[in-house]
């Protein structure tokens, strides 16, 4: 398989998977509207567009590690155990209205997170640190999900 190839299927599937999420959390939103925001909480348009962002870098660090022969077991374990508590997090969050549950399983996210981009930093340096924006986009994520919940309850 072409290095093309390669980068195109490793950024299509977290950005694909993001898009199934995203519509099917679509009808909850009205709810989340009624919600009390917290202090620094960003207008709802900036979500999709930062996701999006981290999805496509994402999926680079993948591509990168995939064409360069440089992935492991530990790394796709790492990579594919983030991405699917990664898809789960909207669903408890949005869907189902578990904000504490939430909370719970966005410091399981983060903790993948981290671990996911050290293990791709051990493999391919760039790999790792284009995963630096992801890991503060869900230490922000959490600070919001934390205060939604305190504030909502």
């Amino acid at each position: 398989m072409t290095k093309l190839k390669i980068y195109l299927k490793a950024i299509a599937l977290p950005v694909i998977c993001g898009l199934v999420v995203g519509l099917l959390t679509r009808g909850a939103m009205a709810n989340f509207k009624l919600l009390t925001k917290p202090f620094l909480a960003p207008p709802a348009i900036l979500f999709p567009i930062v996701w999006t962002i981290l999805y496509i870098l994402m999926g680079v660090s993948y591509g990168l590690l995939k064409a360069n022969n440089a992935n492991s077991l530990v790394t796709e374990k790492s990579y594919y155990a983030q991405l699917i508590v990664n898809l789960i997090w909207p669903i408890i969050f949005f869907v189902l209205e578990w904000r504490f549950i939430a909370l719970l399983w966005i410091i399981l996210l983060l903790v993948l997170v981290i671990n996911m981009a050290y293990q791709f930093f051990r493999q391919e340096k760039i790999a790792g640190l284009l995963q630096i924006p992801y890991i503060l986009w869900v230490m922000f994520a959490t600070y919001l999900n934390l205060f939604f919940f305190l504030l909502n309850r």
